[in-house]
């Protein structure tokens, strides 16, 4: 049995040390520089230690307007966005022959590079002195006036940031779900038509709770990945997303460290931690909340 063991751990020292090195010793490393004030990373020194990055950081005007950003991107297109992909799963899953292929083109966003993506979407809102975008042309069209989404008024430039979000990440999403619906027993559903039991009840009362553990995995990821968000606003917005008004915490940390403000690890490290008690919360509260929901 012992032999077993030292087996066991030979095994996963390779991963083990893969972790510790690039996980591990990482997280330690700003957890201390977050407590280092005035550091220096050329001379590697700092002048005291304290709670002063985190006093900074949280006064700082420009990380609570990314709070603000990554918190309204996160509110809706988490739930806007795992919605459409149930609504969508389940027209897919009631088409039999063509099932795969509609699957496919659904997906392709997914697989597609988000920058491109990102630049498809500037083109397609951004006014220019020759065009004022196709999405203009649309609302001019029906009678509208047209909008600067890219550099106008902040409701226009979140808006093209949550539709943007909502395409990208809603492939795998349907993914997901179509692959969820399509496990659950065709018993259950013959069994209620049998009962003669209305479409929305057997939904409510089938469908929704067998695939309730997918849906609350793909809202727990969904809420880290929107957490996460910063290519994509460089995609559309540019790289100077201070001036946009439209950073997101992970910009505001790499801005901390490279870009235009950099050179503050600690500012930095200390915004990083903050993100990460905030995404721990919310995990835990969404495990909490479907641990409770998903028991059936």
């Amino acid at each position: 049995m012992q032999k077993k063991n030292w087996k066991a751990w030979l095994y996963l020292l390779p991963a083990i040390a893969f972790l510790s090195v690039f996980m591990v010793y990482p997280l330690i490393d700003v957890f201390v520089y977050s407590f280092e004030e005035g550091y220096n990373s050329a001379s590697q020194t700092f002048w005291g230690t304290g709670l002063y990055n985190y006093s900074y950081v949280l006064h700082d005007p420009y990380f609570l307007q990314a709070v603000k950003n990554t918190f309204i991107l996160v509110i809706i297109t988490v739930p806007v966005s795992t919605g459409l992909a149930l609504l969508i799963s389940l027209g897919l899953n009631s088409i039999r022959r063509l099932r795969d292929f509609f699957q496919t083109v659904f997906f392709l966003p997914y697989v597609t590079n988000t920058l491109a993506v990102g630049m498809v979407f500037m083109i397609l809102f951004k006014k220019t002195p020759y065009s004022d975008g196709l999405i203009n042309l649309l609302i001019q069209f029906f009678g509208g006036q047209s909008v600067d989404f890219i550099d106008g008024p902040y409701w226009a430039k979140i808006l093209v940031m949550c539709i943007y979000t909502v395409w990208v990440v809603m492939p795998f999403k349907i993914l997901i779900l179509t692959s969820a619906l399509a496990s659950v027993p065709q018993d259950y559903y013959n069994a209620a038509r049998v009962d003669g039991t209305p479409p929305l009840r057997i939904f409510t009362r089938i469908t929704l709770p067998m695939i309730a553990p997918m849906v609350f995995y793909l809202v727990i990821t969904g809420f880290i990945g929107a957490f996460k968000a910063y290519s994509d606003e460089v995609a559309i917005f540019g790289t100077n997303l201070n001036a946009a008004g439209m950073n997101t915490i992970v910009g505001y940390v790499y801005d901390m460290l490279y870009g235009d403000s950099g050179g503050y690890p600690s500012y930095a490290s200390a915004a990083a931690l903050i993100l990460f008690a905030i995404v721990l919360t919310i995990t835990v509260i969404n495990l909490m909340i479907g641990r409770k929901s998903t028991q059936f």
